[in-house]
Parts: structure tokens; C-alpha cells; sequence
């Protein structure tokens, strides 16, 4: 099964904001794709959520040793005994591709970290904060640095995001 890791901001987020994630997180599970994230709260959680009701399979990349900081939507907890932006590596390696969904500095890192492991990344553009930014600042809006390591892909809605995931990957 192909794994999607959606990244973004955790925390208290805007009402159109939780809306996006839990469509990327629906949107995930309908293509019989399985979601993995950080597994905590904010974007995570409305993603999880999302694709559990369309009964798709949730996997939470935690941080540390205890599972007191996983959403209730996770199918499989992973403890990581890792702080927050090394067990974003795992989750970033753990992933065939990622959809970005708003975002502060933490999603910028793990941005950073696909983009140097040659992950795709999938920047859904109207959920705001980093999302919003990429764009304009990527050399050529396309990339992190003039290397070129790999393309950014932008998306306007859940659905286009996972046909750009998915045709990266090989599944469309």
C-alpha cells in the first residue's frame, strides 16, 4: 500500500484549516492509500479523523516513549523515544510522498527534510501559513535551492493534491 504522510502545523488551528486536513486525510483513505502524520493534534488529528471515516488505515509517528500524545484516530501508534523534529524524519522516511497542509516552522523543517531525501512533496496552497509562502520564496517556485534535488508540486484542493501524490509515485 502506498503512504501518504501529511504535514502541518499542530495545535489550535482555524475552523477552514481543519477543514482542509480532514478532506486530505478522506481523500487519502478513498484512494486505499494509508495516512501517516505525527500523530498528535491540529492538522494531524483532522486528518486522521478524516480518514477514518472513510475507513482508512491511520498511522501516528509519535514523539517519545508514551502514547498520552497520540490523536483518537490513530490505527498504529509508533513510539519513537524521539522529541518532536527527529521523529519527523521518521515520519518523513516512512512516507512515499507528502502532502503539506498549512504550517509553521516545524512543517517547514520537515519540508526541508523531504526535499533532501528526494521525497515529493504536495503543497496544498489555500491552507495557509507555510503553504501559502513556499511558492514565492523556492528558487523558480519549484525548489528548495538551485541544485534542483526535486520538483515541488502545488495543489488548490485535497483532490488534485493526491492525483499529484499518487501520479509521483507511479499509482496514476
Amino acid at each position: 500500500m502506498i503512504r501518504i504522510g501529511v504535514i502541518g502545523q499542530s495545535g489550535d488551528i482555524p475552523t477552514e484549516l481543519q477543514q482542509l486536513a480532514h478532506e486530505v486525510g478522506r481523500e487519502i483513505a478513498l484512494r486505499g492509500a494509508i495516512l501517516l502524520s505525527g500523530g498528535t493534534n491540529g492538522v494531524m488529528e483532522c486528518a486522521s479523523k478524516g480518514a477514518k471515516e472513510a475507513n482508512g488505515l491511520v498511522v501516528g509517528i509519535l514523539p517519545g516513549d508514551t502514547m498520552d500524545r497520540a490523536n483518537k484516530y490513530i490505527d498504529i501508534p509508533i513510539n519513537t523515544g524521539l522529541s518532536f523534529d527527529y521523529r519527523s524524519l521518521i515520519l518523513v522516511h516512512s512516507s512515499d510522498a507528502l502532502i503539506m497542509v498549512g504550517g509553521g516552522n516545524g512543517t517547514l523543517g520537515e519540508l526541508s527534510a523531504a526535499y533532501l531525501n528526494l521525497k515529493p512533496v504536495v503543497i496544498l496552497e489555500p491552507s495557509g501559513g507555510w503553504a501559502k509562502k513556499v511558492r514565492n520564496m523556492a528558487f523558480e517556485e519549484a525548489y528548495l535551492d538551485e541544485r534542483k534535488s526535486t520538483k515541488l508540486d502545488y495543489a488548490q484542493t485535497a483532490k488534485e493534491a493526491l492525483d499529484i501524490a499518487l501520479s509521483r509515485v507511479g499509482c496514476i
